[in-house]
């Protein structure tokens, strides 16, 4: 592996756009690696999109350009300026604005902030800026972290978000991918062999080993010590199956009243559970916690049995690994996922993941792996599998891979 970047010569001025919200969402392996790296001593800057306009009453149709200083998500100190071009808050209009307004605004940076590299992991502000980075002689990382068009959610749209997510692969200095599926999926679009790495997802260990044993977790929560806690962490998406979980737990699914559901997050389906657990009465059973911050996260993983991540097998889903698959695994607790492709081929079937067809399937599946006495083994088994993936560790690698890019020169495609 080659040095970090302060022993290459110096420190570098980076410019990542996206096409998330990057204060709202998160943190994801984006939020990760940048934060370390600006406490390195690079210059970080973020040009993001307020996906989540649609849920907050709007007084203009316009929503002005803001510049935010984002609180940290998992590094502590940490403090990388937003950058929110201004936007027309209207459905479809939002993204046909933010074709231009963010094209406008990635080459005011280009001039005002001289960025040595960008890094993309949107589809339309991607594309702009391939094409202006080139023009300015930057090289430019297109960074996948899922199947960018099937997130696309009017659906009429996803095959033209295809091809600008195909044009980005072909077009990049250097395509890199949080497992293998995706970048056997940015080849099949046309990426380079040579131009594709993995970068994995990383954890940090020591932060889950010394979590504790969840007692207190479990405690506040009103959960007993000999209650089989399934939890889930994250953004609650509509085909995520954590309906049919919580339906097939209230149902009594498996005879078990231990059985309980841990669910910390929030999302676009999430108020929809929230009403079906005070409809179905099931408060004691089904737990509902918001966002808590990253550094709480071990504490309640440390009071879960079995952790999932239970998606319906959508085109969505095909090709990605969650991160937070390795902070189930840091913290030594067994998975039930469904056989996606992706996590097939990035976990295998010796990494405590558990495999079932669908989100029906996990109440039962839980009540078995208990019964059988393996968690504890499955658990030492996915941490095992996991105790490489040092955030450390990837972040050198990714900064290796930028002093490259920049040592060569140009855009490098």
């Amino acid at each position: 592996m080659a040095p970090p970047y302060p022993q290459a010569g110096g420190h570098v001025r980076i410019l990542v756009v996206q096409e998330s919200d990057w204060i709202e969402r998160g943190p994801h392996q984006s939020h990760h690696l940048f934060e370390r790296l600006q406490q390195r001593g690079h210059a970080i800057r973020v040009v993001d999109f307020d996906i989540g306009w649609r849920n907050r009453p709007r007084a203009n149709l316009m929503v002005p350009r803001r510049i935010l200083r984002a609180p940290p998500k998992v590094v502590e100190g940490s403090a990388i300026e937003v950058v929110r071009p201004p936007t027309i808050a209207f459905p479809v209009l939002d993204y046909a604005s933010a074709f231009l307004t963010h094209r406008l605004e990635i080459g005011r940076q280009i001039r005002e902030f001289r960025p040595e590299i960008l890094i993309g992991f949107g589809i339309l502000n991607a594309f702009s800026g391939i094409r202006l980075a080139h023009r300015a002689e930057i090289p430019f990382v297109y960074y996948l972290i899922d199947e960018l068009h099937q997130l696309v959610p009017q659906q009429a749209f996803r095959g033209v978000a295809h091809l600008f997510e195909q044009a980005n692969v072909r077009e990049a200095s250097l395509v890199l991918a949080i497992n293998q599926a995706l970048v056997d999926y940015a080849v099949e679009m046309g990426a380079g062999r040579e131009r594709a790495r993995v970068l994995p997802a990383g954890i940090d260990l020591e932060r889950y080993l010394s979590a504790g044993d969840g007692v207190a977790v479990r405690k506040r929560l009103g959960l007993d010590p000999e209650d089989l806690v399934l939890f889930f962490m994250g953004w609650v998406y509509p085909f995520s199956g954590i309906r049919d979980v919580a339906e097939c737990l209230i149902a009594g699914e498996g005879r078990d009243d231990r059985v309980r559901l841990l669910v910390v997050g929030k999302g676009d389906a999430w108020d929809e559970l929230a009403a079906l657990v005070r409809g179905r009465g099931a408060e004691d059973r089904i737990k509902m916690i918001g966002f808590r911050p990253y550094a709480e996260m071990p504490s309640y993983l440390a009071a879960a049995n079995i952790c999932l991540l239970h998606a319906h097998p959508t085109e969505t889903m095909r090709n990605i690994v969650p991160i937070k698959m390795y902070e189930y695994l840091a913290a030594g607790k067994p998975v039930i996922a469904t056989e996606l492709p992706g996590l097939a081929k990035e976990f295998g079937r010796d990494a405590g993941v558990i495999y079932v067809p669908g989100p029906r399937e996990v109440v039962s599946k839980a009540i078995e792996l208990d019964r059988s006495g393996r968690l504890q083994a499955l658990g030492q088994q996915g941490r095992a599998f996991v105790s490489h993936n040092d955030w450390k560790t990837i972040t050198d690698s990714f900064e290796s891979y930028l002093v490259e890019l920049i040592k060569r020169g140009g855009p490098s495609s």
